[in-house]
């Protein structure tokens, strides 16, 4: 049995209607996945699985969701190892706000190239670092004023989703235990 985390890129529904994480939750164990609970309400969870990939993890939980909740939303699935390394390659230590960093979680590495097409958009200090296939991100000033978060878009970019360093360190945590 493996720890995974699955990510959600949108939590939203239907307008007005945000998905409700105790019924996510009940999704994943009507599909077999074990133990599964969530961090805030942003689809954010962990669960335990054993003898399937995580691509066939992603593809289980998006039909799951579609079926159950009516609308597709992508989900990125790493094990917890590959979370932990993740945690641990944040190029921006020396940052104590946790709200102004940033990683885009791909499904698919990013080519090195995404951070030519983005860089016109990082403006008021914003610096941009690729580690691993994912986008990191430090933000000078407050990330919501940024132009580069509407630039972050899965035409753009592929499969991902954002998640503050707040959020990847109490992922982190709840792995270890």
């Amino acid at each position: 049995m493996a720890t995974h985390v699955a990510l959600l890129h949108s939590v939203t529904l239907a307008p007005g209607k945000r998905l409700v994480m105790a019924e996510w939750r009940d999704m994943m164990a009507a599909i077999g996945l074990e133990r599964p609970h969530t961090l805030i309400a942003t689809g954010n969870a962990l669960f335990d699985s054993s003898g399937a990939s995580v691509a066939q993890l992603e593809q289980r939980l998006e039909t799951a969701f579609a079926r159950r909740f009516g609308r597709h939303i992508d989900t990125i699935v790493t094990t917890a190892a590959q979370w932990h390394g993740l945690a641990a390659a944040n190029p921006f230590p020396e940052e104590e706000d946790g709200t102004r960093i940033a990683v885009r979680v791909m499904r698919t590495p990013l080519d090195p190239s995404a951070l030519a097409a983005l860089a016109p958009y990082a403006t008021q200090g914003e610096q941009l670092k690729l580690v691993d296939g994912h986008l990191w991100l430090h933000f000078a000033q407050d990330p919501a004023r940024s132009r580069l978060t509407a630039q972050l878009t899965i035409r753009r970019l592929g499969a991902g989703t954002v998640r503050n360093w707040n959020t990847v360190r109490r992922l982190d945590e709840m792995i270890a235990g």
